[in-house]
């Protein structure tokens, strides 16, 4: 059997690293080689159990101290010569590193190395997937594809909001301890008039100067579909009109939101000749300050 490498070249390390390059090393090289995201590869496996023995021997200030002084060798057994009994350790991670993996590859009930009785759980797996606006205020389904080769269609909920994660229950790599989750983060795409703040919908549209002088009854455009709206007489630009329950419901079945539909007057476009004319008497007599009340 081959030697074991020195955990300083296991690790990437000079002599002189000081304790948090070495954990450095140790958090960078688990990441990469952890078993759990290289299923079925027995070079992987073993390329992890030396990064974690030498992780664990360089972590350990006396053991690290021993093993510069030739005390004990690379899986920390003692070197013939010097009496001092020194086991080789639990050849896993310390209790803190055992948090930093469970954190990261969504172990529960414990993780490899922790001790007799305890099997780690398979990793955890991202995915994303993008819906429109609407789908995602009234709820839709995304086919995705598995790291496994199988697809899954995943119901996206009513009110779901941008960068939002779903957990897929055992939708990710097996592990000893059962199968880790799928992480579904859903995009959605901002929509080219409606904006949502909570269980709101906001949107501004366009009036004409008659439906804003004389009132009027329009379409608005909604999540259901366009619904009819009345314009009050003498409207103005910042006119905000309320539609209950128009806006969006939550994903338990909560009291919908509202719809609020912000007016903007807008004039003739290229300008009306007669109207100008018409306005031109108008104000002579009728001339009214619109900025006193904003500037005094």
């Amino acid at each position: 059997m081959a030697s074991p490498r020195d955990p300083y070249l296991v690790l990437g390390l000079s002599r002189s690293a000081s304790a948090e390059d070495i954990k450095a090393a140790y958090r960078r090289l688990a990441k990469q080689y952890h078993p759990d995201l290289n299923p079925g590869r027995s070079d992987i496996e073993q390329r992890f159990k030396e990064i974690s023995g030498a992780y664990n021997l360089l972590s350990d200030p006396d053991r690290r101290t021993r093993f510069d002084r030739g005390e004990i060798d690379a899986q920390g057994n003692e070197r013939h010569g010097f009496g001092r009994s020194h086991s080789a350790g639990r050849g896993g991670f310390s209790f803190d590193d055992d948090d930093f993996l469970d954190g990261l590859f969504g172990r529960r009930g414990g993780s490899a190395g922790a001790g007799a009785g305890t099997r780690p759980r398979g990793a955890d797996i991202a995915y994303s997937v993008t819906v429109s606006f609407v789908e995602a205020a009234l709820g839709t389904k995304r086919r995705i594809n598995l790291s496994t080769g199988r697809s899954l269609d995943v119901a996206i909920p009513p009110g779901t909001t941008d960068q939002q994660k779903l957990r897929l229950k055992g939708q990710g790599t097996e592990g000893a301890g059962g199968a880790g989750d799928a992480i579904v983060e859903v995009h959605v795409e901002p929509h080219p008039f409606f904006t949502r703040k909570d269980l709101d919908i906001h949107l501004e549209i366009p009036v004409s100067l008659p439906e804003a002088v004389l009132g009027a009854s329009i379409k608005v455009p909604t999540l259901d579909g366009q619904v009819a709206v009345k314009v009050p007489r003498g409207a103005n630009t910042g006119t905000t009109l309320r539609l209950k329950g128009k806006g969006i419901r939550g994903p338990k079945g909560d009291t919908a939101g509202d719809q609020y539909v912000k007016l903007k007057v807008v004039l003739p476009d290229p300008p009306d000749a007669e109207l100008s004319k018409f306005l031109e008497s108008w104000a002579r007599d009728r001339s009214y300050d619109v900025r006193k009340k904003v500037f005094g």
